[in-house]
């Protein structure tokens, strides 16, 4: 009753505001005041009519390659809860009996002849995945490879006149405008938009490599492996995860790059996996501590006996000061730049070692195939 009562007083005091300010406010900016007409004056390059009045072209041209994906597993579960008891699993025999999990996602075709992008986590320990595309065709789709340390992987169906999505050849920046589009909590199909709010999210603890796009078009659950494209239909990311504290979207997204995308699907579809630089060392500190403006220093905890950086001379309590001359800012960073390095080809790597500078060159070994955590 009480906020019923007060809800015309809000409403009019909402009316005697606007006419007070309306008041003292000039019913145009420019006026006669050129301080005023040049404060408000809209930039040379922007109308009043700047951007588009709808989405809508984007979404044709995006939304026919985004697909549904629908997994299932078989689980070994306890026929009863008691035969949890510590008592039961010491003296007796457990019977375990298999139920089917389920779990759905989505995913990017991105070549006429069937490959498709999505998260690792998506397709991870499956026994069977059907793809379901926008015009109603469903099909089962074969693992062709998985990167953990990016959460990609890569599918393949089999199916004539596929819809592809373009990845954008252009940069990115802080601002554009993104539409992410998925299958969020299984309701079908779905389109959100936003806009970057940040690029090159890092030490987030989510992958072992992290250059992630932030968005805050909506992305909830279902949305992994779906498209985070810009107003025109072309592919910027592969959204992948959120920051919540209730499982859904709270304006904080993360979307794995196309250039990080695409490097996963070409090695992925030449070699069955991602071959990316080793060389055998732990790094101490926090992974995404540093920018250019304040370093941080970059120390060598530890080295792998007889691995490639113990071959070419680093040792542990060196600190990294430059990687192929590039001056390096925070463990992130260098994790990226010697993952980015070809094996077998020689890396230079500057260390500070008891007050001295030190330029060592090291021959990059591959990165071992990671194995995912049951």
């Amino acid at each position: 009753m009480r906020a019923a009562t007060a809800l015309p007083w809000l409403v009019l005091a909402g009316v005697v505001g606007y006419i007070t300010w309306h008041d003292r406010w000039p019913t145009t900016p420019q006026g006669n005041d050129p301080q005023l007409a040049q404060e408000f004056a809209l930039p040379s390059n922007v109308t009043a009519s700047s951007g588009p009045v709808s989405y809508a072209p984007a979404v044709s041209r995006a939304a026919p390659a985004v697909v549904n994906i629908y997994t299932t597993q078989k689980v070994r579960a306890l026929t009863h809860p008691l035969l949890e008891h510590p008592w039961l699993q010491f003296h007796g025999e457990q019977m375990p009996r298999e139920r089917t999990a389920s779990s759905l996602g989505s995913g990017v075709i991105v070549s006429s002849d069937g490959y498709i992008l999505t998260n690792d986590h998506v397709v991870a320990r499956a026994d069977s995945i059907v793809v379901a595309l926008r015009d109603g065709r469903e099909v089962s789709a074969k693992v062709i490879g998985t990167d953990p340390d990016t959460d990609l992987a890569v599918l393949k169906i089999e199916l004539d006149k596929l819809p592809v999505l373009p990845f954008k050849a252009s940069p990115s920046a802080v601002g554009d405008v993104v539409l992410a589009i998925g299958n969020p909590f299984g309701v079908g199909q779905t389109v959100t938009q936003g806009i970057i709010s940040a690029m090159g999210r890092s030490g987030l603890g989510i992958n072992t490599y992290e250059d992630f796009i932030q968005t805050d078009a909506a992305i909830n659950p279902g949305n992994s492996g779906g498209a985070l494209v810009d107003v025109t239909g072309n592919l910027l990311g592969i959204n992948t995860a959120i920051y919540s504290r209730s499982g859904g979207s709270m304006g904080i997204g993360f979307a794995i790059p196309v250039p990080i995308a695409k490097q996963v699907l070409q090695d992925i579809i030449r070699q069955g996996h991602v071959v990316r630089g080793w060389l055998g060392i732990e790094i101490a500190g926090n992974p995404d501590m540093g920018s250019p403006n304040n370093p941080q220093p970059i120390i060598i905890a530890g080295v792998m006996p007889n691995g490639p950086g113990d071959q070419g001379g680093l040792q542990a309590g060196d600190e990294i000061k430059e990687v192929m001359g590039v001056k390096v800012t925070s463990a992130d960073q260098v994790i990226r730049q010697i993952a980015g390095l070809k094996p077998k080809t020689q890396a230079e790597i500057e260390v500070l070692r008891d007050g001295k500078l030190r330029t060592l060159k090291v021959t990059m070994g591959e990165r071992p195939k990671q194995r995912r955590q049951e």
